[in-house]
């Protein structure tokens, strides 16, 4: 039997990059997964194929996280189809990095309306269906960089950090119906984001890991899948990095 045999999980943000990692692995663990895009339908249309080879249902839309109505749509979709959305992966975030000194109001705020308004809007469209069934998991992805901050990041990091305190709370709120919200914060995850990286920069990053290497996408998806099974029955309410020791 498979870790996640007959759960139906929703991941946001899941046709590139750590997302999609999230996705091919709960997919071999036996779930069926819907998982949302942005804008890159091709990359989504190919994941669901690479996805569904492993013998689960595989749904994808396009959705942005950010729009309350938007969510509340895709779920409405999701449940007309499906009987419950059993776990929610709330992946969706961008980045806009730069000094304080050259950051604009804008970069700040659409940081923080994207990667924490993404995570309220699907928690709060979700949470109706896991309170009817009293039963669910919720996983939100922050960051390390939302644990110990970091230069030219202060948008970023800012939002990573709320994304703990609201799960936090959630935790809390949720935790009498069976509900579990805990958070995974990567370190240095090598993606095609940081392939665009200078190696120069890439070295120095390793060099501050007591493990001196980088990450990969499966070793976020395997905490991601560990909370999403029952295997985490009793852990609610936890923030756990995926970094190499670096926030040690």
């Amino acid at each position: 039997m498979k870790l996640l045999d007959n759960k139906t999980i929703l991941v946001t943000g899941g046709s590139r990059g750590i997302g999609r990692s999230i996705v091919l692995t709960l997919a071999k663990h036996g779930a069926n997964v819907i998982f949302t895009y942005l804008s890159s339908s091709e990359k989504a249309d190919l994941l669901a194929i690479e996805a569904r080879k492993f013998g689960v249902t595989v749904d994808t839309f396009q959705s942005d996280a950010s729009n309350q109505k938007e969510c509340q749509e895709l779920i409405d979709k999701i449940l007309n189809k499906y009987s419950n959305i059993d776990v929610l992966v709330n992946n969706a975030g961008i980045t806009k990095d730069n000094l304080l000194l050259r950051m604009t109001e804008d970069d700040f705020d659409s940081v923080l309306r994207v990667n924490m308004n993404s995570v309220f809007n699907m928690t709060k469209s979700v949470q109706k269906c896991m309170l009817k069934a009293r039963k669910g998991s919720i996983v939100n992805l922050s960051s390390i960089v939302g644990i110990k901050g970091n230069a030219g990041q202060a948008n970023y990091a800012a939002s990573k950090s709320a994304i703990i305190g609201f799960s936090k709370s959630i935790a809390l709120e949720l935790g009498s119906r069976n509900i579990r919200c805990n958070v995974v914060a990567p370190g240095y995850i090598e993606t095609e984001m940081t392939q665009n990286l200078d190696s120069k920069i890439s070295d120095l990053w390793k060099e501050k890991i007591p493990l001196k290497r980088g990450g990969d996408g499966d070793d976020v998806a395997n905490l991601v899948l560990f909370l999403a099974s029952d295997l985490s029955s009793y852990i609610t309410g936890q923030v756990i990095s995926v970094c190499g020791g670096m926030s040690t």
